[in-house]
């Protein structure tokens, strides 16, 4: 079996799909993304890429802020129809019946809908053809206290989040491993 070659075209995938709010509380919008990730660790760091020509991008080039909202199964629609319709004629909170939560660190509101929120200030614009990536740091990320384990931690199996890949949305799979299990020593049997 051989490797077909393809011209060079946008084929890393998945890539977690996302609603980024951004506006203030009064005047607000939001854009799907695909184009999104994690740039640094120390200070974190992430970016989302968006069309010039798209409603949202002057609103975040403007205030310098946005929030990455994880979606899921039971967003799938709203994320979808918040990807094809334009900010500029209608308000996506309302005609999707999501709720405006305000953020702590950032002007524009969260979805309260959305189990994590990700509060980012753009610290760098770089302009790349079709898209501007906006740079930003992560100033705190909110989760739905649902998703937290009674240890304190974030359990991601329970937000049934949803990807997308070459034209379609898919629901994340089951955990197959963990970072460094390749390499874990079996604990010994104790006698």
């Amino acid at each position: 079996m051989s490797k077909v070659i393809w011209k060079p075209g946008t084929f890393i995938y998945p890539l977690p799909v996302v609603m980024v709010s951004c506006g203030t509380m009064e005047k607000s919008n939001i854009i799907t993304v695909a184009w999104t990730g994690i740039i640094n660790s120390d200070k974190p760091m992430c970016y989302i890429s968006v069309r010039k020509e798209r409603y949202s991008h002057d609103i975040i080039k403007n205030s310098k802020e946005f929030v990455i909202n994880l979606t899921n199964k039971s967003l799938a629609y709203a994320t979808d129809w918040c990807g094809v319709k334009s900010g500029s004629n209608v308000d996506k909170f309302k005609e999707m019946k999501l709720t405006k939560e305000k953020a702590k660190n950032v002007r524009c509101p969260l979805i309260k809908e959305s189990p994590v929120s990700i509060e980012c200030k753009v610290k760098e614009i770089k302009s790349l053809g079709s898209h501007d990536m906006f740079i930003a740091e992560i100033l705190s990320i909110d989760v739905e206290d649902e998703y937290i384990d009674t240890k304190g931690a974030f359990d991601i199996s329970k937000c049934d989040l949803i990807t997308y890949a070459n034209g379609k949305y898919f629901a994340l799979g089951k955990q197959i491993g963990k970072f460094g299990y390749s390499v874990q020593k079996r604990k010994t049997r104790r006698k």
